[in-house]
């Protein structure tokens, strides 16, 4: 959905034009951690603020073309989602992490009225999708309860001389398990699952403590 904003400089426009010049549509702006400089117009740009980088140039909002979008930082996916789709120019913001040593991302850039669009629709289905939280929650409570259930009897069948304390499973050996997914996870939790099953013996081989009696 393209959402136009003002009137002359669009944010169709912008999009076009960064299309055409090459760029993606999808930007990466970076959150300054020291002061610097705008190649073009020789702007002071301070810690904390946004700087573009083309090619070799580090260009302010202005000069980059960007200044019509607003900042959303990270926290509320729902807003994020629906601000980038109905923003027809959106920019990944990313912040230098010195201890990780590695670019995080902070937050979004998008046109105003995506966010405002954004905010009335998550404001709409606040209560719907806190249900679907909460039964999501349960699902998963219960989730983790069968898979106690079902994991210590297998370690009980696999080490017959296991007490059965000692057969409970741990966090560390549920998550193993959990890896191989299950049904009973809501789809969201299901379509995250990126290695393929392991067999119970193999999981259990991982994670088993080094020391036992039996």
């Amino acid at each position: 959905m393209d959402v136009s904003i003002g009137t002359g400089r669009g944010m169709k426009g912008k999009r076009d034009r960064f299309e055409a010049e090459g760029r993606s549509r999808e930007l990466i702006v970076f959150s300054l951690v020291r002061e610097s400089k705008c190649s073009e117009c020789n702007k002071e740009l301070w810690r904390g603020e946004f700087l573009f980088k083309d090619g070799e140039r580090g260009l302010c909002m202005t000069c980059a073309d960007l200044d019509e979008l607003v900042y959303l930082p990270s926290g509320d996916a729902a807003l994020s989602r629906r601000a980038r789709m109905h923003s027809p120019l959106s920019a990944v913001v990313v912040r230098f992490s010195r201890a990780r040593k590695r670019y995080e991302r902070q937050g979004i850039l998008v046109s105003e009225v995506a966010l405002e669009q954004a905010e009335a629709e998550c404001l709409a289905d606040s209560k719907s999708r806190a249900l679907r939280r909460e039964r999501n929650a349960g699902r998963r409570a219960q989730y983790d309860r069968d898979l106690v259930a079902q994991m210590t009897g297998e370690i009980s069948r696999l080490f017959p001389g296991c007490p059965p304390k000692v057969a409970q499973p741990s966090q560390n050996i549920r998550r193993a398990g959990a890896a191989e997914g299950s049904d009973a996870l809501p789809p969201a939790s299901r379509s995250r699952r990126k290695r393929s099953p392991l067999p119970w013996s193999r999981t259990f081989a991982t994670v088993t403590p080094t020391t036992t009696s039996f």
